[in-house]
This record gives C-alpha cells, sequence and structure tokens, in this order.
C-alpha cells in the first residue's frame, strides 16, 4: 500500500499535468465554441452546469454546505476567476488568435506577484520585479505584432482577464472559502450566474442552433477543463506557493500555440515568437526561488 506521502506526490503531479495539458487546450475548445455560442452565454453556461454537477454530487456524498462567510468568498473569487478571468478571455477569442491569447494570459504570475505586493503587503525580491520588467517588455513587443495591434480592444479585455484572474488567485490564499471540492463547486456556481447575467445585460442571442462542434466544446470546457481543472488549481494554491501553482502560465501558451497552427491554421509570426520567449523568460524568472 502506497504511503500517504506519496499519495499527496501523486495527486500534486496529476494537478500540474491537469493545469498545464488540459488548460493549454482550453483556448483551442474556446475557439472553436464561440462559432456557435456568444463568448458570456457559452463560459456562463460551462460554468455553472459543471458547478452545478459537482455541487450535487457533493451533497450526495455527504459534504454540508457551506457557511455564509464562505459562500462570500466563493462569490468573490467566482466574479473574479471563472467570471472575470475567463469570461473576457472567451470575449476576446472573438478578435484574436487562440495562441496569442494564451501568451497574454502568461503574464497572470506577473500580476498575482504585484497585487500579493501592493493588496496584501507581501515582499517582491529583485527577481521577481526582474521578472515583471522582462514580462512587461514581452507585452510590448506582443503588442507591436500583427494580432494584438489589429484588435486593441481584444488585447484590453485579455489584460482585464488576467489581472482578474491574478487577483482572485492571490486572494485565495487569505480568503475564507468553501473548503477542497466544494470551494470550486461554488466559484463555478458564482461565476456561471454572474457571466449569465452579463450575458443578458449586453443582449446576447444565439443567431441558430449550436453545431455539434459547439456542444463538443463545451462539454470538454465543462468536464475537463472545469470540474477537473479548476478542483487541481485550487489543490496547488492550498499546497505550494502562488508562483508554482501559476507556473502552468509558461506551459499553456505553447500548447495553445502548437494546436492553433496544427488545428486552425492560426499564423503566428516573429514577433509573438520572440514575444512568448521574453514573457515566458519573465515567469520563469518570478518561480524559479519559489519552485
Amino acid at each position: 500500500m502506497p504511503s500517504r506521502h506519496a499519495s499527496l506526490s501523486m495527486l500534486t503531479l496529476s494537478a500540474f499535468f491537469a493545469l498545464y495539458v488540459i488548460w493549454g487546450s482550453t483556448y483551442f475548445f474556446i475557439r472553436i465554441g464561440i462559432e456557435s455560442w456568444p463568448p458570456f452565454m457559452m463560459a456562463g453556461l460551462r460554468f455553472l452546469f459543471a458547478g452545478s454537477v459537482m455541487l450535487a454530487f457533493l451533497l450526495l456524498r455527504g459534504h454540508r454546505l457551506p457557511s455564509r462567510q464562505e459562500l462570500r468568498g466563493a462569490a468573490i473569487l467566482g466574479v473574479l476567476m471563472p467570471a472575470i478571468g475567463n469570461g473576457f478571455v472567451t470575449l476576446a477569442e472573438k478578435q484574436v488568435s487562440s495562441g496569442v491569447a494564451a501568451l497574454v494570459v502568461a503574464t497572470v504570475p506577473l500580476f498575482t506577484v504585484l497585487f500579493g505586493r501592493f493588496c496584501f503587503g507581501l515582499r517582491a525580491t529583485r527577481r521577481e520585479w526582474a521578472g515583471i520588467a522582462l514580462g512587461m517588455l514581452g507585452m510590448l513587443v506582443l503588442n507591436l505584432g500583427s494580432n494584438l495591434r489589429a484588435s486593441p480592444l481584444g488585447a484590453f479585455w485579455l489584460l482585464f482577464a488576467s489581472a482578474g484572474w491574478a487577483l482572485g488567485s492571490a486572494w485565495s490564499r487569505v480568503i475564507v472559502q468553501p473548503k477542497g471540492p466544494m470551494g470550486s463547486a461554488w466559484m463555478m456556481i458564482f461565476g456561471g450566474l454572474a457571466l449569465l447575467l452579463g450575458s443578458t445585460v449586453v443582449g446576447e442571442r444565439l443567431a441558430a442552433a449550436p453545431s455539434w462542434q459547439g456542444w463538443a466544446a463545451i462539454a470538454y470546457l465543462s468536464i475537463f477543463g472545469s470540474m477537473l481543472a479548476y478542483s487541481a488549481y485550487l489543490h496547488l494554491l492550498k499546497t505550494v506557493s502562488p508562483a508554482a501553482a501559476t507556473s502552468y502560465a509558461y506551459v499553456n501558451p505553447i500548447i495553445a500555440v502548437m494546436l492553433g497552427v496544427l488545428l486552425l491554421g492560426e499564423h503566428v509570426g516573429q514577433q509573438e515568437i520572440i514575444a512568448m520567449v521574453i514573457i515566458l523568460s519573465g515567469v520563469i524568472l518570478i518561480s524559479w526561488r519559489k519552485r
């Protein structure tokens, strides 16, 4: 029988695999999905379905309902992470390629360090400041490329999404929230409700019945990209440093760019490649010491 330490190590490794590979592929499936669905509606249905299924399963297993204070924490994180962090990435992919979207989202660890320093009083080392400077330089180079230069609004939505996700990641270390999978379930439910409310406010409507590819995209994003990967991410936030937990950001772009080029015919220019190297170098720099 394996020891408890070995089991925990395998769980942590599995969580990293889920974030590195599965989340890297979600940019591709988001791109497929928004061909059939309005962006906020698709993201909202994805998270509401995934969270509701998880909650029903946990209640059948005898888990208790969270307290009011825990639900408040889950609601805050749900708005910041699934709603802002993912909803606006989905919106941006209407105008920006999936690979470039993943490159911008790679700045999440940089924002996480900044929020940790200025919002929660966590000191940033010289190495981390150097990583932030590199990341900002990479963003400048990326914006000079044709992909983002053609869509400044898409670039803004991606930066807004990255900042929301990073703030939620930093805040999750200190905020009172439901423990374990119950936290994932409620966070996705609140995020899904916020996204569907946003969809109603902006007047999103289905132009036609979604194709089978659109339904397949929602199924993949709900089961793998939400239920499995979000639970893995919250597990890592509780068991490893924030820098290590957000290290998926320098693996996801590589997978997303490869899938976009091979399966969607997306073009990645020389400036985008240079920007990817610079941004990922900055992310590795701020994550290296803590990992």
